[in-house]
């Protein structure tokens, strides 16, 4: 039992230190980043979210084994479709992320854990912004349920799953993928400089 441990707690390590940069960038440049965010600035956010996800999602439909997505992109476009964003003018688009045809189930677990990682992060700005942002609901950003148990029992499954150092490696490039692929859309659409690795 105290090797399954040190694995699992490698897993979670090493996707961390993976992406600890990417994190940051993310979290200091995307719309609901500024100080003084208005509706405009999450709308903004939705979009951006969207753009990402989609292709994500359509990747994802692709495969019969490795992890799943809850239906975070009807929570997205349930959002978008609110009175409060009506007459806002859509955000312009930004480069189309490419998904490869074929991935090994623990690349996906990489990507899938930086997708549930936000969702995490979701429920701060929901507490931040949920009065500033009033009529609008931010139904997204509450989410259905306590993100940190649905945190927890990724995690578990994470770990059940990448098991060994290949795996995790695997799992490491996955999520570095959906990292680079957030940031380049986010630079992409407020005219920034193309980031290093992008697809």
């Amino acid at each position: 039992m105290e090797e399954i441990s040190t694995i699992e707690q490698d897993v979670l390590a090493a996707l961390r230190q993976a992406t600890e940069q990417r994190h940051a960038e993310l979290d200091s440049s995307t719309p609901l980043a500024a100080g003084e965010v208005d509706l405009r600035a999450y709308h903004d956010h939705l979009q951006l979210l969207e753009q990402w996800l989609a292709p994500i999602q359509a990747w994802m439909g692709r495969f019969d084994d490795g992890p799943t997505l809850p239906a975070y992109l009807d929570a997205i476009r349930a959002d978008l479709a609110h009175p409060a964003f009506a007459g806002m003018p859509p955000a312009r688009s930004g480069t189309v992320v490419e998904w490869p045809a074929r991935r090994a189930a623990a690349w996906r677990w990489g990507v899938c854990y930086v997708i549930e990682g936000s969702q995490l992060g979701g429920s701060v700005l929901y507490k931040r912004l949920a009065e500033r942002l009033a009529p609008h609901p931010l139904d997204y950003l509450r989410g259905a349920g306590s993100p940190g148990t649905r945190w927890q029992q990724f995690l578990s499954a994470l770990r059940e799953h990448v098991v060994d150092a290949r795996d995790i490696a695997e799992a490491c490039e996955g999520a570095r993928q959906a990292f680079d692929s957030l940031i380049a859309l986010n630079r992409a659409r407020f005219d920034q400089s193309e980031p290093r690795g992008a697809v």
